[in-house]
């Protein structure tokens, strides 16, 4: 029996548009299944430099650049902590706690230029998916794709879908699952397992006016994406411009704070931000733009993230806290190292898992690398700040900032977090250790 497609990418979102244009460019036949209509709205607005290499690769860069987003030159992160900090043998560290870095300080592989983006998802989403299917994807828009079946036929994989009113079934090859949080097949097929240490929860919205030169770190900063930490634990708001008016903010905390507040997001929201009046001032002298608008279900991994004729990419494989602006990055990068290994089982014939072997790895040590690096920040705030801002690890630091994670070397500077924060956790007396936040850095699931 012939198969409809060779690949079905299950969700249209940057890692579903990526991987489909990379396979259909290599002459796959590929249809892309997206649930929602196009253009609409999306969180993770900010790009990190290793989305260039990718954008550049399947030939939509020109389409990005003429988009007319905001170019992201840097990130910055302000606190309303004002002790003096003990600095244990480190420069640069000072009492506000804030630091901010330039990409251009650090060449990275393949990327061409020392800026990225801040993006309207709803515009940038739509590029990505245009050019998919200009690649020769065919695209079902506002197909829902309700299981996989990969037990009736060993070679084929037929997929249940709802095109409107409509039950249609459509045969593939090899399954991509990129539907993003949704998790299809990771939640199908029973391998999606809570995160044992974040459960993080956001709500946010759109403010137009927002004075951003009051809440900068320094001059010309301003339109960074800026992190304000918040003098409540494990709590952080995020501040990212859309274009010269508009101005994406998020408070992201722990979930059990927000069941707390039962289920007022407005309260929810002002409560947060009023711990920084700085920001609570600028903010009610803009006008908000959107209704409040919550993200849950933050954090987990998968037991399995291949399998014969599945990968998943994107945040079906796996999400962590956005607090470093990875997962656009971790979509695209994901996207390109399966497609290559796509490319390859597709010549040699072959969907088993073990042709998905490389991928595997390399999207598993880059994810844990990151998981670690977030796990730290929480940990202890104070040394990520000591790290951004001491010339002996800086370059290093920004290199993971800069989402350049997928090299098989653990970065030095993360080996070096890791150590210090084992040595104030272990010593009480250490000048750090008040510092301690309640989220312990550990390595992720095995799995």
């Amino acid at each position: 029996m012939e198969a409809d497609f060779d690949v079905a990418v299950i969700g249209g979102g940057p890692a579903g548009s990526t991987a489909a244009s990379y396979l259909a460019s290599a002459g796959l036949r590929v249809a892309v299944f997206e649930s929602e209509l196009f253009p609409r709205p999306h969180v993770g607005e900010s790009l990190v430099p290793a989305t260039t290499p990718v954008l550049t690769e399947i030939g939509v860069m020109n389409d990005i650049d003429n988009a007319g987003f905001p170019k992201k030159y840097g990130a910055a992160w302000t606190s309303a902590e004002t002790r003096d900090l003990p600095r244990n043998g480190f420069t640069g560290l000072d009492h506000s706690w804030a630091a901010e870095v330039m990409f251009v300080e650090r060449d990275q592989p393949e990327v061409d230029r020392d800026y990225t983006y801040h993006v309207d998802r709803a515009k940038f989403d739509l590029i990505l998916l245009k050019h998919a299917e200009s690649r020769g994807a065919d695209v079902f828009s506002g197909a829902r794709v309700l299981r996989a079946d990969f037990d009736s036929d060993p070679k084929l994989v037929t997929l249940h879908c709802r095109l409107g009113p409509r039950s249609v079934d459509f045969t593939t090859r090899m399954v991509v699952d990129a539907s993003g949080r949704h998790t299809v097949l990771g939640r199908q097929l029973k391998l999606k397992v809570p995160d044992p240490v974040f459960n993080q929860y956001a709500i946010h919205t759109w403010f137009e006016g927002l004075d951003r030169t009051k809440m900068a770190v320094n001059t010309g900063t301003e339109d960074y994406i800026h992190v304000h930490f918040l003098p409540i634990e494990d709590s952080w708001v995020w501040q990212i411009p859309i274009d010269d008016t508009i101005t994406s903010v998020g408070v992201v905390t722990q979930k059990e704070r927000f069941a707390a507040a039962k289920d007022d997001r407005e309260k929810f929201f002002w409560d947060f931000v009023s711990s920084r009046p700085d920001l609570r001032e600028g903010l009610q002298e803009a006008k908000r733009l959107r209704e409040f608008k919550t993200e849950g279900d933050y954090s987990y991994a998968m037991k399995q993230i291949c399998g014969d004729r599945f990968v998943m990419v994107g945040d079906a494989a796996r999400f962590v806290d956005p607090i470093f602006s990875s997962g656009v990055s971790v979509a695209l990068n994901s996207a390109r190292l399966a497609a290559k290994d796509i490319i390859a089982a597709n010549k040699a014939g072959d969907f088993s898992r073990p042709r998905f072997a490389a991928f595997e790895t390399k999207l598993r040590r880059a994810a844990r690398n990151w998981y670690e690096f977030i796990s730290i920040y929480y940990r202890l705030n104070v040394l990520f700040t000591a790290f951004v801002q001491d010339p002996r690890y800086r370059l290093d630091v920004l290199k993971m900032l800069q989402g350049d994670f997928y090299d098989e070397d653990e970065p030095k500077a993360l080996t070096a977090m890791r150590e210090m924060v084992q040595e104030v956790e272990s010593n009480p007396d250490h000048l750090w250790h008040p510092y301690l936040g309640t989220i312990r850095a550990m390595n992720p699931p095995s799995f």
